[in-house]
Order: C-alpha cells, then structure tokens, then sequence
C-alpha cells in the first residue's frame, strides 16, 4: 500500500532482478510470481523543480540563533550507494533497516561507538568528528551509541588489582602504557571525567574497550592485564557564540594637539599665513580583542564579532564584521589620510596661532562568549576595543598686538 507518491520494488539488492511499480492510489492486496521475491525499494523523484522567488521586503524579519547538531552519517558502499543519518542512539539497526550494511561513515559533533551486536553489544568501534571512507567492521555493525559526556578536562584512574585495590595511575592525556610500569597490569578502572578507549597494544591497536564517566568497571574479564595505551575522546569542534553588549559600552575622548602654526601680522594690511592652503596628516582605526586571563577557549578556534552597532556613530568608521581567532593578534588597523584647510591670510596687527588637532576616541564593550562542545555549553567574557585617531580639525587664537 503506497501512502504518497511512487516506488520501485527490485527482486535483488542493487536495484537489479524484476520489478514492480507501486504508486499511490494502486494497493495491490495480494502478489503473485512476486510474492516474497522483495529485496529492495526505492522511491521515483521528480524532475528538476522550478522555483520563482519573491523577497517581501516589507514584511522583514530578523531572527539570530545557532544549531548544533550531533549526528552520525552511515553509508552502503554499494552501485547505488545510500545513507542514513541518526542523532541520537540507535540499539537496533535492523529497526531501521540499515544492519550490517554500514561501509562508510561521517561524524559530526561528539564521538560514536559502533558494535557489532545489537543494544550496543560486540566488539566495538570508536568515530570521532571526521569523515571515513572506510570502517573496521565493514558490513557488520548492529547498534550505534552517541558519546555524551563532557570531554573537557578528562581524567581516568587504572588499578593494579580488581575492585579498585593495589597500585593505581591516574591520567588526563593519551599515554602509551609500555613506557612506564604499568604496561599490561590494569585490572580494573574508574573514570572521573570524559570517555576513554582502551587499547590491548601499544600505538592505539588491538582490542579496544571504551570507558565512560559513570560505567566503572571493578574487574575486567578476558582483558585483564593486558591494557598497554589509553587515550581520552575528543568533543567535535567548538562553537562559539558572541555577542556585544553594547548597553554595558565605556568611552574615552581625548584631544591632542599635533602640529600649530604661528603667524603675526604688524602691518595695517592683511598679509598672506603661509602659502600652503592645507597641511597633509595620517589617521588610523585599530580594532582589537582580548580574551580573560582564564579563557578556555583552545587555540585555533576563531568567531565572528558584530560590530555594526557602530553605524549611527558618524566618528567611527569600521567594518561590518571582526574575525577573531584564539593564538592570533586579533588587531586590525587601518589608516587614510586626512587633509585640513589653513587660513589664507592674517588679519592686520594680528598674531595668529593655528592648531592641528586630533580628537582620539577609544571604546571598550565586554563580549559574552557562549562555548558550546558536544553536549555542554558554558559562558565566558572577553573585551572588544576600537582606538579611532581619524578625526582631526584646525583651533584658531588670534590675538591684537
């Protein structure tokens, strides 16, 4: 029974063997030579759509908000390829008639761990964030499992003898056990932050057993003594939400004189100031950011700073946009240059001064950072600042003599 549009029922897998055109409208009740020959289904597409498009300015609006999504792509390596996309855990692949076809993967977000079994069963696997163009159990993973614990900070403890007795090692970084005196001596273990996966072999090989904050293991089985590299799961990348607070904006003026100018006139007749009607000076914007002394925001990760809260300020002139990178300088100057007129003559029995000044504007905002890793989000604050030295005008003091 088709609900809506039209399908291709194949005899064989691959699109290959008899087939059947089943179209809404059209139930066929009862098969024939066909009956429980059915191996694979594919739904007809339109053709190319055509679309005409209307903005309607005059009913604008604006919304501003991020999406992350954690999900796991798998893919049929097969003629015609197809794919299946979760976000969250799957116990059963065959619910989703996906099991044991899966060839090729693609992560976004936190880690997976693929099994072989059913209800996360088996030998399992470990993806990261990344594309695979090939997997370690090719057609034969059963069940995946969305990793979400916060794997900031991770920490693991690994004990000499079951429930947790004897010597222990604590850790928080990758470490391959054969360089130490703990290669091969683990029995049991307990994690207090993030997900770790446990290699049987040095340089990440082997079995593999993945421990998670929360799952303490008092004693292993056939895995006893005979852990020799652990290493922590990355989170996916970090994203990073900014935004300005402009209510909370500080601003400093000040003006400095950069170049004056003296004339005196003794005469009863007006006489030229100087033959220079202007005088040639350079002016400059520099844009800055700078994080907290207690960011933890890693090196690499870059955002993007709003600035155009700025464009109702006349003395201002930035850009749009301010990227950010943590590592960087995160200064963007700019300069141009700045003509100003000069008076062409003094008037009689007249000393007249002529002052170049420049008027420097410097403004702070706080910015709030929102960081968002996997499954955990917390805030932090950092600094925009804008010194603008482009505004300069001319003072005139005459004085009779």
């Amino acid at each position: 029974m088709a609900q809506r549009g039209a399908c291709v029922l194949y005899q064989h897998g691959g699109r290959s063997g008899s087939i059947q055109v089943a179209r809404a409208g059209r139930d066929v009740p009862k098969y024939y030579w066909f009956e429980n020959c059915l191996s694979y289904i594919r739904p007809l597409k339109a053709g190319k759509t055509s679309i005409k498009a209307e903005m309607e300015w005059d009913k604008k609006k604006e919304t501003v908000r991020t999406v992350i999504i954690d999900s796991i792509t798998g893919f049929i390596t097969e003629l015609w390829g197809l794919s299946r996309e979760f976000t969250s855990d799957v116990p059963d692949l065959i619910q989703q008639n996906f099991d044991n076809c899966i060839s090729s993967l693609k992560v976004i977000g936190n880690p997976w761990v693929a099994y072989t079994g059913a209800n996360f069963t088996g030998e399992p696997t470990v993806y990261e964030e990344g594309e695979y163009a090939s997997v370690y159990y090719n057609d034969d993973i059963s069940s995946l499992e969305l990793v979400t614990e916060d794997l900031e900070n991770p920490q693991i403890t690994l004990y000499e003898e079951e429930n947790y007795q004897g010597r222990s090692l604590v850790l928080n970084c990758e470490t391959n056990l054969r360089y130490g005196t703990f290669n091969d001596k683990t029995s049991s273990h307990k994690v207090q932050r993030g997900a770790w996966v446990l290699y049987q072999h040095k340089q990440r090989s082997g079995s593999i057993q993945v421990a998670r904050a929360g799952h303490d293991v008092p004693k292993y089985d056939w895995f006893d003594n005979r852990l020799s590299h652990v290493r922590p799961l990355k989170a996916g990348k970090t994203s990073i939400k900014a935004e300005m607070e402009w209510g909370k904006k500080k601003e400093t003026v000040r003006t400095v004189i950069i170049d004056s100018i003296t004339g005196v006139n003794y005469g009863s007749e007006k006489q030229i100031f100087t033959t220079d009607l202007t005088r040639e000076f350079s002016g400059s914007v520099t844009e800055s950011f700078r994080f907290s002394n207690s960011t933890q925001i890693g090196f690499g990760n870059k955002f993007e700073l709003s600035v155009s809260g700025f464009k109702n300020e006349s003395t201002l002139n930035v850009s749009n946009n301010f990227t950010v990178e943590k590592g960087s300088s995160n200064t963007r100057s700019t300069s141009e240059s700045i003509r100003v007129s000069l008076p062409a003559s003094i008037p009689p029995r007249t000393k007249l001064t002529v002052n170049m000044v420049r008027k420097e504007m410097t403004v702070m905002i706080p910015v709030k950072l929102t960081i968002t890793n996997g499954f955990h989000t917390k805030v932090e604050y950092g600094e925009y600042r804008c010194e603008q030295g482009n505004s300069i005008s001319t003072e005139f003091k005459e004085e009779k003599i």
